[in-house]
């Protein structure tokens, strides 16, 4: 043992005298010897000289219905394509860029921090990270955040911080109770969280999705207790209740106080972590910073991404309370999650929504929004039915017995607009949160003369 651990250390100092000697013919041997290993790939193929729509077909999986248009630039809420052609850009990203294209701030914020650094991993302490989870606990109830890369993941954070939670009370059969139409994201168990089953064909074992997950029907009172009823019995315990605060693919659907609140309540009831999805519905999209804010419920874990990083991949849970500390060493972890680059990118966009007043915008832009689209129903009532959403999350049901959402959406494209459906018969708008009044307006124009094709 004494032999093997002297030869671990010589092999450290070794290590070690090796990458701090200063270059010499040791490492040019090396280098050199790097080179022949790598002087027989294919270098990557000059974007001027691809057939894109081609090349998809034959290297890219078909995870996504794409419509044929190729983006090869952005500035503001616009976008431009390889033909030349302007788009007016009402699904930046869906909900993502909520900075529009090109920011000028955001795209110093990332290059700055390229130039400096942008990766290091969790195993150090990250400043940027540091000032990011700050700012998100200021300016809401929680008090420590997990970083992670996109919403699916924030997701399965709260999901396993509510399964350790609730082992952490003695519970061995942990159910979550999602809602009905509800989106969380397409990891397994965020999967098995989003109760539509459509999404579900062909991922379960034996019929069955992830255990321990329960429905109810959102905005439904009754609904909620019997789900709750259900996973308190049998030798079941409540872990968690999962809920959007405004169901985005579910149809653009906003969240009910009294319901919001009967589920804290009964959170509370049994010790268990009420979730709030904040993904689509968060920083700043809804009016408010989060979408919880309207429905007067704290919640013990929300979580973000999309609008977040403003396009650069990033995501986050935010917890407090027991929920906060439930997590240690060892028990969850990302490479990536909290790197400088996409905290760089966080803080831009939070100093951004911060100097630039950009819920004010989110507010007034939503009330136009919602007004130009009611006007719309109003006016084309065979095409149109009900309007629903909050601020720049709005959606219009298509209602035309021989149209769909995703048909209106592609006559809309061939109006400069671009739009993006929720579910199959609601058209959804979620443009940058800085359009203007202008902007906005012009939306509105080119979507009734997309409807004119459909009335």
């Amino acid at each position: 043992m004494k032999l093997s651990y002297s030869l671990f250390l010589s092999a450290c100092a070794l290590h070690s005298a090796n990458a701090f000697a200063p270059a010499g013919k040791a490492s040019l041997e090396s280098t050199t010897g790097l080179h022949a290993t790598v002087a027989g790939l294919t270098p990557p193929k000059k974007l001027k000289d691809l057939p894109t729509a081609d090349l998809y077909d034959d290297r890219v999986q078909k995870t996504y219905g794409r419509y044929p248009l190729t983006v090869e630039s952005g500035h503001g809420c616009f976008l431009t394509t390889t033909d030349g052609k302007e788009y007016l850009d009402c699904v930046s990203g869906i909900a993502t860029c909520a900075l529009g294209h090109n920011n000028a701030a955001l795209t110093k914020a990332v290059t700055d921090q390229m130039n400096k650094m942008h990766h290091v991993s969790n195993l150090y302490l990250i400043p940027e990270q540091a000032a990011l989870a700050s700012w998100l606990c200021d300016n809401s109830n929680g008090d420590k955040v997990f970083f992670c890369n996109s919403g699916a993941e924030a997701n399965e954070a709260a999901i396993k911080c509510a399964r350790r939670h609730a082992s952490n009370r003695g519970i061995t059969k942990p159910v979550i109770i999602s809602a009905e139409k509800s989106f969380h994201g397409r990891t397994l168990a965020a999967l098995s969280a989003t109760a539509q089953p459509k999404y579900h064909k062909g991922f379960g074992y034996d019929g069955e999705m992830v255990q321990g997950f329960d429905t109810c029907v959102y905005n439904d009172i009754a609904s909620l207790e019997t789900a709750v009823e259900r996973a308190t019995s049998d030798g079941k315990g409540l872990a968690a209740i999962i809920l959007e605060p405004l169901q985005g693919e579910g149809g653009i659907i906003p969240g009910d106080k009294t319901f919001f609140m009967k589920a804290r309540e009964l959170c509370d009831k049994h010790g268990a972590l009420l979730i709030c999805d904040e993904v689509q519905a968060g920083m700043g999209r809804t009016g408010k910073l989060w979408g919880h804010e309207h429905l007067d419920v704290i919640p013990d874990v929300f979580t973000s991404a999309k609008a977040l990083g403003g396009g650069v991949p990033i995501g986050a849970m935010v917890a407090k309370g027991d929920a906060a500390t439930t997590f240690g060493p060892g028990d969850h972890a990302s490479t990536y999650g909290g790197n400088p680059l996409a905290c760089a990118a966080g803080l831009a966009v939070a100093d951004y929504m911060c100097e630039h007043n950009v819920l004010d915008n989110v507010n007034a832009r939503g009330e136009q929004l919602g007004k130009g689209l009611k006007e719309l129903a109003e006016k084309y009532p065979s095409v149109l039915g009900d309007v629903r959403g909050l601020g720049l999350l709005r959606g219009v049901e298509c209602i035309a017995e021989d149209t769909t959402a995703g048909e209106l959406v592609a006559a809309a494209m061939k109006e400069g607009l671009l739009l993006v459906p929720a579910g199959t018969n609601v058209v959804r708008f979620v443009p940058p949160l800085i359009i203007s009044e202008d902007e906005l307006a012009m939306a509105l124009e080119r979507f009734e003369a997309a409807i004119k094709t459909k009335a």
